[in-house]
């Protein structure tokens, strides 16, 4: 008997998992990064603000889709219902090679850093704790879905803590004047400034798409995905707002924009935080990015599972476990590529990797909206309101990040992603050609 994937993951399971995957360690830096292109303190919370509140189009119009296509896969799955089989194909493969094993090995890189602070170790001890990790996580998903999901809800929640912990102490050491200063002489001010802080968070926000790629195994997908989509939004910019309010309103501004740690610089201003702070932000940092390592173990392999089931990946990967019913095969692949990558390369070359296959997935998939309402057939369960605005909404957010992107990103990681890409049609020709279908 042929082994199908169950829905047994609700609706804070699925909250957990896009606020868990989102809620990163980015955080931690982006805020000084925003604050040096916004200028001033009130432009620096507008800008998480308005950032925030333009990710709620993409989460509107992803779920839609993951309504009228419940099934696990995500952006692959959407782009190739759009009719876009060689696109989705390319999408695919790339994204398993430069995003979701390099995303395993990022988080879980960053998580061994921050113990590193608590329990000194060499690089070399770094890199093997980053890998214990993700095979823990590794057979904790393959075991179960209930129980990988559990564990997601239960670590988002723990994560959030030391958030909640510097907020609530932060407001009762609130400075309104520092707030209200007006920029320094020479910043840039006004629109421009505004836009340019938009932008630098927009990788803040990035991830809230995560439950998508276990569409398949959500109950009533009708109704949770709205409603995991857009509470996890709106969850986080509540959530970003209050946390960039308080640095803001508790370190001098020119302070916050030089800092390359602004939330330990913030806690150490704190007088019931101080001493610890730097403790403080390194127990928080390994609980919020062994959570995203957790998140993304869970999340990704489905991608790769559902592209061996239509033919177009290695015939293992649509392998589910007789017991426990997960595509162990993709979670146990994917994970051990990434503990390979925890060996090869460093944060910002895997990050230069895993940006700009994000950005073609993201931006092609949310263009297929207006493929699936020509179809006479398309019919979701649910359809996001003005739709055709809150897509061109969309497009335009992802965009953003491509001129951002070619700013940072390193040399090899540009090149890992070109060869990536170059690789994909000849893989394409290859599995159509084997399975028997068009190519």
């Amino acid at each position: 008997m042929e082994q199908k994937l169950q829905r047994k993951v609700g609706l804070w399971t699925a909250i957990a998992l896009s606020v868990g995957t989102t809620v990163g360690a980015g955080i931690f830096t982006s805020v000084s990064e925003v604050a040096t292109a916004s200028g001033c303190a009130v432009i620096t919370i507008l800008a998480f603000l308005i950032g925030g509140i333009i990710m709620i189009p993409q989460n509107m119009v992803m779920a839609e889709m993951a309504t009228a296509y419940p099934e696990d896969g995500g952006h692959y799955v959407y782009i190739k219902h759009a009719g876009w089989k060689k696109l989705a194909f390319l999408l695919g493969w790339t994204t398993f090679w430069g995003n979701d094993t390099t995303a395993i090995a990022v988080v879980a890189l960053a998580g061994a850093q921050y113990i590193a602070f608590l329990i000194p170790m060499s690089d070399l001890a770094v890199k093997l704790v980053a890998v214990a990790a993700i095979l823990i996580f590794m057979l904790i998903h393959i075991r179960s879905v209930e129980g990988g999901g559990k564990l997601q809800t239960v670590i988002t929640v723990v994560k959030l803590l030391p958030f909640v912990l510097l907020i609530g102490v932060g407001f009762l050491y609130l400075k309104p004047e520092l707030i209200s200063e007006p920029a320094a002489a020479g910043a840039s001010t006004g629109v421009v400034a505004l836009l340019a802080g938009i932008s630098a968070t927009s990788w803040s926000f990035d991830g809230m798409g995560a439950c998508c790629y276990m569409t398949g195994e959500i109950k009533d997908p009708k109704k949770t995905m709205p409603r995991a989509l857009i509470g996890s939004v709106l969850f986080i910019i509540a959530l970003y707002v209050l946390l960039t309010f308080v640095v803001t309103g508790i370190m001098p501004f020119d302070e916050l924009a030089a800092s390359s740690a602004p939330l330990a610089d913030a806690a150490s201003s704190l007088p019931m935080i101080g001493k610890a702070s730097g403790v403080f932000v390194a127990v928080a940092g390994t609980i919020v990015t062994m959570a995203a390592c957790s998140g993304t173990v869970m999340f990704q392999p489905r991608l790769e599972y559902q592209m061996a089931e239509d033919g177009l990946f290695f015939r293992n990967f649509r392998k589910l476990h007789p017991k426990y019913h997960t595509p162990y095969f993709s979670i146990a692949i994917q994970c051990v590529i990434a503990c390979v990558f925890c060996f090869l390369g460093t944060i910002s070359d895997l990050l230069g990797y895993f940006t700009l296959i994000l950005l073609l997935k993201n931006t092609l998939t949310f263009a297929t909206m207006f493929k699936h309402h020509q179809k006479k057939d398309y019919d979701p369960l649910w359809r996001c309101p003005a739709w055709k605005f809150m897509t061109v909404c969309s497009i335009l957010s992802s965009l953003i990040l491509v001129v951002s992107t070619f700013l940072w990103a390193p040399i090899p990681g540009i090149a890992a992603g070109v060869i990536a890409v170059a690789t994909g049609m000849p893989a394409y020709y290859f599995w159509t050609k084997r399975n028997g279908t068009e190519g």
